[in-house]
């Protein structure tokens, strides 16, 4: 049936308006008519309902039928009005033509006059009617292109992805009308297309998909082409994998590498030209808002990080600043406690740094030893908490790892759960240690508290660690210049059940109860170590130097009735070289059923528990036996050390070898010609080396050099 066609017919004869209405009626079944006497009446019900078409008589009460029409144009200019009078036509054509009717016919006594008069009715409506909505067609189309300008204007504005996508699909769902529109952002790292921006006008179709993985759906396959693509039905058979559709009605148009837009109706090819061209536009439009605004993006990270690189090289300015200025400092310090309190201090005094404290590796538990810019009841907690307290458990880290550590946030560090108050009372939320070494000697742990959270870069790190090493070279050198005027010696006592330590292998080569006594040692560096060893004259040793690797030459420098004194070189052993950083002397060393008994002299300024830590990574089975406090006589410390200053390296070596070896017991225990061959020169050259040696030691015990 086609649509209803609303005709007023007007005339000032009741009878006749009803007539003509009846007629029209039958005429053409889409006709509905009312009656009207007058022109008043017709206005009254013109506002009243809407009405298609007006037919009107010429006389009217009141006013004129074209005195009507004015009337009726002044509200609607296109509205389909005929002329059906009783006057010869061509009396008023001219007049009717000219007040712009749409036809004019003059009524005649056959009933032929209407069903020409239905005829100009309906093309005439029909007319209006393709006129009216192509009107309403271009308007709505100029609104629409109007809310897409006013939407790019917003794209551009847009400062984040997520809000383009949310405007881009509030238009797309407002202006398109479509049913479902959605927006999908892909993420490279998850290799997956995310839902970022949905809309709703048809809620029985549910919610679009969250995720399309990799190869998943349709809108993962449109992605992955490049290029739009339209489904009029998604339903049918020849349409592939449909999974996770959001209508069934799609288009679905890439946002070049950004993701999709899809837009979706119910009806089976409902998106007409139209529709797919300004969804095209948006489309267009949105991929240049994210242009934009990730190159934006780009540029603000860019800004971000030369800021941040710009105020780190400022800190990194003022550390270094700090560092020379301690530095300077540290080098007029005469004692490791001056040290300590001078690094604290110069830091606590910056801006940089909230305070400072230094905690000793040779306490247990590593409390602080020096301090500067706190109080003393934070120093306090720190003890009284002892090994519970964080601070002890980081200055722990540092000294097992000898690297340093950062607590980047104590209020967010459940491990620091503990200094929370005190952290936002001092006003710090950034910890710092760092290790005070040198050559591989730990001396303690700097401490450093910062204004903050995650508050010192890696560069600034580095330059702290810099300075942890520059302070246990002052604290060394300082405690080695206190060694060389001091008498006081530490003795100590080591139990060693290792076997791969070298003595406790020979102890256990010989059959019995046998006692393997190391006599000495001469470290020549490169050509390797020799070691002077004195087993029972029952041992059989010599055929190790070919059964054994670790064992580069075994010879016997002296035989008796009891004993026999070999010389044995090596590489280098882990034990060794750890006495060697730790300038560490063996005073007596022996060895029985695999475990050996060491004697060690070890300076004032070594903290033992350090050399004891260092020699049980090396040989586990080490145990502490005793610890002893000795006193030297001053002057033959001296002569120590002025000895090794004036004798060369193999003068010092001749010395210490005949030493080691009895030559100079009576008879002697070994010759020349065997220390020669030991030393692996020949004789005539071990002799010379030898003899200046005497003759240095000689003129230093008889000319008072050594004082």
């Amino acid at each position: 049936m086609s649509q209803p066609i609303t005709v007023l017919v007007v005339d000032n004869e009741p009878g006749f308006a009803a007539l003509a209405g009846e007629m029209l009626e039958r005429e053409c079944d889409s006709i509905v008519a009312l009656e009207a006497t007058d022109g008043t009446e017709a206005l009254s019900i013109l506002e009243g309902r809407g009405v298609d078409c007006i037919v009107s008589d010429y006389e009217l009460p009141a006013m004129t039928g074209l005195e009507l029409l004015e009337r009726v144009r002044e509200g609607d200019s296109g509205l389909p009005f005929i002329l059906f009078t009783g006057r010869n036509a061509t009396e008023i054509a001219s007049e009717a033509i000219a007040a712009g009717v749409t036809q004019y016919l003059q009524k005649d006594s056959g009933r032929e006059q209407y069903a020409l008069l239905a005829n100009q009715i309906t093309n005439a409506v029909s007319q209006y009617r393709t006129e009216t909505e192509l009107r309403e067609s271009e308007r709505r189309y100029e609104r629409t292109l109007t809310a897409l300008h006013e939407t790019t204007r917003e794209l551009m504005r847009a400062e984040t992805k997520t809000e383009i996508y949310r405007v881009a699909i509030e238009t797309a769902g407002e202006i398109l009308d479509v049913a479902v529109a959605a927006a999908y952002t892909f993420e490279p790292t998850a290799g997956a297309l995310e839902c970022v921006a949905s809309t709703r006008h048809a809620p029985e179709l549910g919610e679009p998909e969250q995720t399309f993985e990799r190869g998943e759906g349709l809108v993962w396959e449109a992605f992955s082409e490049g290029e739009s693509t339209y489904y009029e039905d998604v339903t049918r058979e020849n349409v592939v994998d449909s999974a996770g559709t959001v209508s069934r009605c799609e288009l679905i148009v890439p946002l070049g590498t950004h993701g999709v837009v899809v837009a979706g109706c119910e009806d089976v090819d409902g998106f007409d030209e139209t529709m797919t061209e300004l969804l095209y536009i948006l489309a267009a439009n949105t991929e240049a808002a994210l242009d934009r605004a990730e190159r934006e993006q780009l540029l603000r990270d860019h800004d971000r990080t030369l800021t941040q690189q710009n105020e780190e090289l400022t800190r990194l300015n003022h550390t270094n600043e700090i560092v020379r200025e301690i530095n300077h400092s540290v080098a007029q310090a005469s004692t490791r406690a001056e040290i300590e309190a001078t690094v604290c201090d110069r830091l606590a005094e910056t801006d940089r740094y909230r305070f400072a404290w230094i905690a000793a590796s040779d306490d247990d538990p590593p409390v602080p030893s020096a301090w500067a810019g706190i109080d003393t009841a934070y120093i306090d907690r720190i003890r009284d908490d002892g090994n519970c307290a964080s601070e002890i458990a980081l200055v722990r880290d540092v000294l097992e790892s000898s690297t340093v550590r950062t607590v980047r946030d104590v209020l967010e560090d459940d491990r620091w759960a503990m200094r929370r108050k005190e952290a936002l009372t001092y006003g710090f939320q950034t910890v710092l240690g760092v290790p005070l070494v040198a050559d591989d000697r730990r001396y303690g742990v700097l401490m450093v508290h910062v204004a903050g959270a995650d508050a010192v870069g890696e560069r600034e790190r580095e330059v702290l660690v810099e300075l942890g090493e520059t302070i246990g070279h002052t604290i060394q050198s300082v405690e080695r210049t206190r060694a060389m005027v001091t008498d006081n010696r530490v003795e100590l006592e080591l139990a060693i059940g290792d076997s791969r330590l070298l003595l406790n292998r020979l102890s256990t080569h010989v059959s019995g109860a046998t006692l393997i006594t190391l006599e000495g040692v001469v470290d020549r560096g490169e050509d390797g170590i020799v070691l002077f060893v004195t087993a029972p004259a029952t041992a059989e040793l010599a055929s190790l130097e070919t059964a054994w690797a670790s064992i580069e030459t075994l010879s016997i420098v002296s035989e008796s009735d009891d004993e026999t004194l070999f010389e044995v070189t090596v590489a280098s052993t882990p034990f060794l070289d750890v006495l060697r950083s730790y300038d560490v002397a063996i005073q007596m060393a022996t060895a029985e059923d695999g475990t050996s008994t060491v004697v060690l002299e070890v300076p004032h300024r070594v903290e033992t528990r350090s050399l004891v830590e260092a020699i049980s990574e090396e040989y586990p089975e080490t145990e502490l036996v005793a610890k002893r406090e000795t006193t030297t006589m001053q002057s033959a410390r001296r002569l120590d050390t002025h000895l090794a200053e004036r004798l060369t390296d193999k003068q010092f070596e001749a010395l210490q070898a005949a030493h080691y070896s009895g030559f100079f017991e009576w008879p002697r225990e070994s010759t020349g010609e065997d220390l020669a061959a030991t030393l692996d020169v020949s004789p005539p050259t071990y002799h010379y080396h030898l003899r200046a040696a005497e003759r240095k030691l000689v003129t230093m015990a008889f000319d008072g050099d050594s004082n």
